[in-house]
């Protein structure tokens, strides 16, 4: 008897800490669809591995579920449960991670060459005098634009700058990995460059750029870079403790040559709440680059994709051509456009029509937009607030957004 009020003990306290989320939050519709995706996000959170989420569906014009799950923040920096978790909303906060190459650099290119400020043919050189060299006079925008450029996958640049105008003479110095246009290969420095060209064709700051020219006349006035931390905002890791192992675990294969790790101890001690993830972003760009920083909320996020669905136009205006959607949104022989993805082999996007196309950020957060069904997903999650899982990585969403994927095309289309 005494072990069977141990266990309703034990009981107690695991629901008083991290109560069951099966239940949404938020909701605007209560149908079939809405009824997998709950299950979904439930079973995941309760299982631990993600702290909450936000998932938007819209179809042909309709937003037909919009929900909020599980919570903001559930462990501190000590890594333990915090009781009376603050929940999740449709207009919580996320930091977007990569995401913010295509909501923002991307889109931000996109504005340029459609006004003929830059074209996305150009050399890079055109702009960064550095790459005028017989290695890299080769690269063009487009090159940056699909990681094709032959640019070094990610460098622990805080080591050796603490500014963002530092940070681009780091990367303009660095040498190429592979030969240009030779293969895909991801690579945060390419977007922080298209960062530094937006910058210098526009005559302002990326930061400044993107939120007068593009979040402001979408009405996005909740995303950007540095938001304001009195806002809802999900906090991510306990510090930067993926980083600081992939500076020292030489099987992640990001080991720098001749890098003493322990030569900069600049690491946060705390859960970062509104500040972003990204450590490159944060430390070297001080918040802002090209790469990571932009925190939105998935009904701003929508806004942009409505904008580009519809050819471009925004309250009736033209705020795009066509013709700048189309040269974007054309596959290139890697299967991707200019800054999106539109591989369908992607688990976001797993068997999508020709056209799709999406992105995934490292925080949880993943877009995916099939045109031909006039149907897209949003999904912001922040998975690093659970901390490291035993093997010294956070948990994969990949199985939350191929889950969704499916309920999604289930209900709506056929493949």
């Amino acid at each position: 008897m005494r072990n069977r009020y141990l266990f309703l003990g034990y009981v107690f306290v695991i629901i008083r800490v991290f109560p069951s989320c099966a239940q949404p939050h938020t909701s605007t519709n209560n149908n079939p669809l809405s009824s997998s995706i709950d299950s979904i996000m439930a079973h995941y959170i309760d299982a631990r591995l993600i702290p909450g989420g936000v998932v938007l569906v819209k179809h042909k014009g309709q937003v037909i579920h919009e929900k909020g799950y599980g919570f903001t923040q559930v462990k501190n920096f000590a890594d333990q449960w915090i009781e009376n978790p603050p929940v999740a909303t449709t207009t919580t906060i996320y930091d977007l991670a990569s995401l913010t190459k295509v909501v923002g650099t991307t889109s931000a290119i996109m504005l340029l060459h459609d006004q003929g400020k830059l074209s996305v043919e150009d050399p890079v050189y055109k702009y960064l005098p550095a790459f005028d060299t017989p290695e890299k006079r080769s690269i063009t925008l487009r090159h940056l634009l699909t990681h094709t450029s032959g640019l070094i996958e990610w460098y622990p640049m805080y080591y050796r700058s603490d500014n963002r105008e530092d940070t681009y003479r780091l990367i303009e110095s660095l040498p190429l990995k592979f030969p240009v246009g030779a293969g895909r290969h991801y690579s945060d420095l390419g977007f922080w460059l298209l960062g530094e060209i937006a910058e210098k064709v526009s005559g302002e700051p990326l930061e400044d750029f993107v939120r007068k020219h593009i979040f402001k006349p979408l009405h996005m006035d909740h995303t950007g870079f540095l938001p304001d931390t009195s806002q809802a905002i999900a906090a991510t890791s306990l510090g930067n403790p993926y980083e600081y192992r992939m500076v020292r675990d030489s099987s992640m294969g990001f080991i720098v040559p001749g890098l003493d790790p322990d030569s900069w101890n600049g690491w946060r001690q705390y859960v970062l709440t509104g500040q972003v993830n990204d450590g490159n972003a944060w430390y070297a760009g001080r918040g802002v680059c090209g790469a990571a920083g932009i925190f939105s909320r998935v009904e701003d996020i929508q806004l942009l994709l409505d904008m580009l669905m519809h050819d471009g136009m925004v309250d009736g205006k033209p705020f795009l051509k066509p013709q700048t959607i189309q040269t974007f949104f054309t596959p290139d022989r890697f299967h991707n456009g200019l800054g999106w993805m539109m591989d369908p082999t992607n688990s976001f996007m797993k068997g999508a029509p020709a056209g799709s196309f999406g992105h995934t950020g490292f925080t949880g957060t993943s877009i995916c937009v099939v045109p031909e069904l006039d149907l897209d997903i949003i999904i912001l999650i922040n998975r690093q607030n659970v901390g490291l899982q035993p093997n010294g990585s956070y948990f994969n969403p990949n199985p939350i957004r191929e889950g969704i994927f499916k309920a999604v095309i289930k209900e709506y289309g056929k493949l």
